[in-house]
């Protein structure tokens, strides 16, 4: 079912409950005020009935016959009972349409005046003093106007139900249609862009006011220019990916093909496979670093390691070839007392390889002869901060926002020995353990990658 029909639906049921109850209750009122209306004249009745039969003794003839004429046998099917103090019949005939109880003369008697039914009709009992005794006058009659108006009032309203129901489903439908029609037009908007249209955005509107439609449209445009830095990122990811790995298997494989074109002596056979073997190693690099990218990307990663950030940056140091080692100076900062101030938790060696790769990179991009600093810094009341400095070449300004790219290198980079894996690696698993890695130039040359941790 469309949102369209539900709200339609809807909006007639709350429409309909409330409208019947404001019918019925309508209705209610009506039958009780026709019967109050009613029991009034039946009241009326039994009076006149009174004054007729028991003061007419004192009347004139002619005064008798006036209020017989004009007040007797004028309700439907009317019946008109009067019983003396032994409960007995008087003056008038008892009815036989209209047999009264003993039960409820007595009541009459003790409460003045009763209303009650007998069958369709309604009847009153009243008690009635005379200079001639006590009497019990009991008129009863049926409201046959009462009940054909009652009859004619819920037919009305019953029609007058269902028109409102068919007029309120119109506006309902007419409503709805132009309230979601901004979402349709979005909707037709957004089926029309398809992956080769992620530079197209949805209409947010003109007006000021911000509403839910407008709402919408800003997240789905935000949406479609993720979407878009995403297929960019990934069609520059395979041009670059398929460079990578095309360069070192067309050397392998030019290398073999020259070895193979004539004899040669051993030790020409053994210079070309060592150039092999080179090329077959930088190789594997690359495929463990596409892999360790797949394998912390979209992963949740351990966190029941506690690691100090303080050991890490030593345990980085000791890690390398005794050459590199030399040229590494870790400095640390004055500590706080509480050691657990220094630790993150997540897995150990993940982020020693992310700090690995940001010392190595300062290493390969420096001069054999300049040393790399790691410097280790506690701020209060909860940032960790680790700086590796280095004098090396630099990163260019237009290189600076394009280095977290799988496979991009700086023009100045090209001599040197990668692929461009390490640094996205790096602030991968930096960035899944909850820091974040920026690089910035260094003043006099070279470059700072600073990690900060902000613990809670």
């Amino acid at each position: 079912m469309t949102i369209r029909n539900r709200l339609t639906l809807l909006f007639v049921g709350l429409v309909g409950v409330i409208l019947l109850g404001a019918l019925s209750a309508t209705l209610l009122i009506h039958a009780d005020y026709t019967n109050e209306q009613f029991n009034d004249r039946l009241r009326d009745r039994a009076d006149v009935t009174g004054y007729i039969f028991l003061e007419r003794d004192e009347l004139r003839a002619n005064a008798f016959r006036d209020f017989q004429r004009r007040f007797m046998q004028t309700l439907p099917n009317e019946v008109l009972q009067v019983y003396d103090s032994r409960m007995q019949p008087a003056f008038i005939e008892e009815d036989e349409r209209v047999k009264v109880s003993d039960k409820l003369l007595a009541r009459i008697v003790a409460e003045k005046e009763v209303f009650f039914t007998m069958g369709r009709r309604q009847a009153v009992g009243i008690f009635y003093r005379d200079n001639q005794g006590e009497f019990v006058i009991v008129a009863a009659a049926e409201n046959a106007s009462g009940r054909a108006r009652t009859e004619y009032m819920s037919f009305s309203l019953v029609a007058v139900f269902v028109i409102s129901l068919l007029l309120t489903y119109a506006a309902g439908r007419l409503f709805a249609g132009r309230a979601l029609a901004p979402i349709s037009a979005l909707n037709d908007q957004v089926e029309g862009i398809t992956a080769r249209d992620l530079h197209l955005r949805l209409d947010e509107g003109q007006s000021e006011q911000t509403d839910e439609i407008s709402r919408l449209a800003r997240t789905f445009n935000r949406m479609l220019e993720r979407l878009e830095e995403s297929f960019e990122s990934q069609g520059t990811f395979v041009r670059n990916a398929s460079h990578e790995l095309r360069t070192p298997l067309t050397a392998t494989i030019g290398e073999l093909q020259v070895l193979m074109a004539r004899e040669r002596s051993t030790p020409e056979y053994r210079e070309a496979l060592g150039s092999v073997l080179a090329e077959l190693q930088q190789f594997r690099v690359l495929i463990n670093n596409l892999l360790e990218m797949a394998q912390t990307d979209g992963t949740d990663l351990p966190r029941a390691e506690e690691i100090r950030l303080d050991e890490l940056a030593w345990e980085v140091r000791k890690g390398l070839p005794d050459e590199q080692r030399r040229r590494v100076q870790v400095q640390l900062a004055e500590l706080p007392d509480d050691a657990d101030l220094l630790v993150v938790r997540g897995s150990r060696a993940l982020l020693l390889r992310a700090v690995c790769n940001l010392v190595e990179n300062a290493l390969k991009y420096s001069a054999e002869e300049q040393a790399v600093e790691v410097r280790f810094s506690f701020e209060a009341p909860h940032t960790l901060r680790l700086q590796v400095l280095d004098r090396g070449i630099g990163i260019t300004e237009k290189d600076f926002g394009l280095l977290f790219q799988p496979f991009y290198r700086g023009d100045n980079s090209r001599h040197v020995v990668g692929h461009g894996v390490g640094l996205p690696l790096a602030r991968n698993i930096i960035e899944r353990h909850g820091g974040q890695l920026t690089l910035r130039p260094r003043a006099g040359g070279g470059t700072v990658a600073e990690v900060v941790f902000a613990l809670a």
